[in-house]
């Protein structure tokens, strides 16, 4: 285990779980994981593509579509140029084709710094695109979701996406293409709503949030006091809501595993040694 450092020679934020202070190089070897207690960090979609995906395979797709201002909502041209240097991405999610452990697959990443993962127009028609493709192509797709929900400075046209992405799913699931989830913190809003609780396997990190909408709009709501976590991923496994909860160390194996068991067969004919 990494040695702990002091407050004045940290290069990292105390952990918001064990309080305990880490290098930053020592928790990103960690995949963005506390080395103490195994909180989850979030992460930017290029860093998961270097743990997940095989080297030099992943291939972006949809690459040049960038939101336009479908209202004319004054500012938000201004608003997307600062979430496109703030991300380093032309929108909230990124999507590819891919091998995991050698098996093909599409996957699609959000991207929490592009303005919450908010959902857009491009947003909806990148993971429609891409949940299509693996339908024509009958490749498996994987998605990780991190959002606050519908991009509302784009009006109606956020909504819809919800309708067009859980249509393109249904095509996926009618095609018999596997589809499977990652759920990460925090997932909320109208992508949970739509593709994100679709899919063939749905998944969490350890702690995410998960919801549609946040805790203190639901007491104000019911004016009921919420039970303790219960957005978390771990609450949300106790009640059915998630498949299973899957440390970012061992996710790539599990969708090695996942993707043999949905194609009807194995690669090997002895038993996996990660199952």
């Amino acid at each position: 285990m990494p040695d702990k450092i002091s407050e004045e020679a940290a290069s990292a934020e105390p952990c918001p779980v064990c309080g305990e202070q880490y290098q930053a190089q020592a928790i990103r070897t960690a995949l963005n994981i506390c080395p103490g207690c195994g909180f989850h960090y979030r992460m930017e979609p290029v860093e998961r593509i270097a743990y997940l995906a095989d080297p030099g395979s992943f291939s972006e797709i949809s690459a040049t579509l960038s939101s336009l201002n479908p209202i004319d909502l004054m500012g938000y041209e201004e608003k997307l140029s600062e979430a496109e240097a703030k991300a380093r991405m032309k929108d909230a999610v990124i999507t590819g084709t891919c091998a995991i452990e050698g098996r093909a697959a599409i996957l699609g990443l959000m991207s929490f710094n592009f303005m919450g993962g908010s959902m857009g127009s491009v947003v909806g028609e990148k993971v429609s695109r891409a949940l299509r493709k693996g339908a024509e192509e009958k490749l498996p797709v994987i998605m990780y979701t991190n959002s606050g929900g519908a991009r509302m400075q784009e009006g109606i046209f956020s909504l819809l996406q919800m309708a067009k992405t859980s249509s393109a799913a249904a095509e996926l699931d009618k095609a018999g293409v596997p589809f499977f989830v990652m759920l990460c913190d925090p997932t909320t809003g109208g992508v949970t709503a739509s593709f994100a609780m679709l899919a063939d396997i749905i998944m969490a990190e350890p702690g995410a949030l998960i919801g549609f909408a946040g805790p203190r709009v639901i007491e104000g709501t019911i004016r009921q006091t919420l039970p303790e976590g219960f957005q978390k991923a771990e609450f949300q496994l106790e009640k059915g809501f998630t498949d299973m909860i899957v440390p970012r160390k061992d996710q790539r194996r599990t969708l090695a595993a996942l993707i043999d068991l949905h194609q009807g067969g194995w690669t090997s004919p002895s038993r996996p040694e990660y199952l």
